[in-house]
């Protein structure tokens, strides 16, 4: 058993992979499937299975995020959610102001009784899947609701009392012109959400999106990059913090479950397609439901990874975020000196593309444009002083200061 399982009250957060849609998506390349009940109904013996396995390597741990993704988790049902949300509850030591999420579609999100129930039984936080107010676009990437439907799911969790409401949106959608996007964002400000994201769209290999882009009237670079920019400015002029690439929120409810992804935290996922980073391993389940509900636990990958052999991670992770680079905490977690990142930053700066503030360096919007680069930048910086370290470790020249 690796150290960090039995490090007293260390924060855990679980996700549960729901993997039923009604349709799928031109552009989703999530692994998703039809569903039927039966089919759900082994599922959900298949999780509670497999949370029961695991609840023991976690007895030392505190759950504070549980998060229900997708897929379309308001798919699978009232009863199996609540059930397996009791379950939880029952078998891990779930804080009591625990974030507790349920991903949405708005078309299944509309009956304030259920949610109702689903808030009673201890979910606090919905996310909408939303991405246009535009119902022809909706239709056209194979959304199965309506900008109606959208306001009537989130008239049914405010009647319900669930206060924490997120929204997903999608840019550079096929014929989506900046006047769209503009007001798409302002209908969703209007709904008064505590949270947004703002995806902008990839054209995966083996989505039927992909099958059809020669044909596609997709947005170019340069429109995406403006349509990020304009979502980042009239969100910050509307009260919401960017506090990731992608994801805004008012003050206090930037998704607690998602910060732990980008600040490596602990999560242990459960379901085919699920990933984890548990107990110094990560380690994901293969896309294979019914391999799953049989029992099998196929892994499709699994690595441990030793606390320190993370500074690539840290950088890719912590530039994703405000919280960016604090060099003295680089130094201590990793022993490793922060001076050759300082000079490369000092250049972005430059260049309006990093900053300098509060101790800790981040990107500016124009340099969360360009992150891929200048996250490979640092990280090829940082490999070639571990090199020359080691080398003149080689030689004896050099000690940790």
């Amino acid at each position: 058993m690796h150290k960090q399982t039995i490090k007293k009250d260390r924060p855990l957060g679980l996700y549960i992979h729901i993997p039923f849609c009604r349709a799928k998506c031109a552009y989703c390349d999530f692994y998703s499937l039809p569903h039927s009940e039966e089919k759900m109904d082994a599922y959900a013996a298949a999780l509670e299975k497999h949370l029961l396995e695991v609840a023991p390597r976690a007895s030392c741990h505190t759950v504070d995020t549980v998060y229900f993704g997708g897929g379309t988790p308001s798919y699978f049902g009232e009863k199996r959610l609540t059930h397996l949300l009791k379950v939880i509850k029952k078998h891990y030591r779930v804080k009591s102001d625990a974030e507790i999420t349920l991903e949405a579609n708005p078309d299944s999100a509309g009956d304030w009784h259920t949610l109702r129930t689903l808030r009673r039984t201890g979910f606090n936080r919905i996310s909408l899947g939303v991405q246009s107010s535009d119902d022809a676009l909706l239709q056209h990437i194979g959304r199965i609701h309506t900008w109606a439907q959208v306001q009537q799911a989130v008239e049914a969790a405010k009647k319900a009392k669930i206060e924490n409401l997120s929204l997903d949106l999608i840019y550079g959608l096929p014929g989506q012109t900046m006047e769209l996007w503009e007001k798409t964002l302002g209908d969703a400000v209007d709904l008064q959400p505590k949270h947004l994201s703002c995806y902008g769209l990839k054209v995966e290999e083996g989505t039927p999106l992909y099958l059809r882009r020669a044909q596609e009237d997709l947005p170019d670079d340069e429109l995406q990059a403006d349509m990020y920019l304009y979502a980042v400015e009239f969100l910050r002029q509307n009260g919401y913090e960017q506090y990731e690439i992608s994801n805004f929120a008012r003050p206090g409810y930037a998704s607690r479950h998602n910060l732990k992804y980008w600040t490596l935290g602990e999560y242990a996922g459960f379901g085919p397609g699920a990933h984890s980073d548990f107990g110094g391993v990560r380690y994901g389940y293969t896309r294979d439901l019914d391999s799953y509900i049989a029992g099998e636990l196929k892994l499709s990958e699994s690595e441990e990874i030793p606390p320190m052999e993370r500074d690539m991670e840290y950088i890719m992770l912590r530039l994703r975020t405000d919280l960016g680079l604090d060099p003295r905490e680089f130094e201590n977690l990793f022993r490793e000196r922060f001076a050759p990142l300082e000079a490369l930053l000092q250049t972005y700066q430059e260049h309006a593309l990093a900053c300098w503030e509060d101790g800790r360096w981040h990107l500016t919007p124009r340099g969360y444009l360009v992150s891929n680069q200048i996250i490979g930048a640092l990280q090829d910086e940082l490999a070639l002083a571990k090199a020359h370290r080691i080398a003149e470790a080689a030689r004896g020249n050099y000690r940790i200061v």
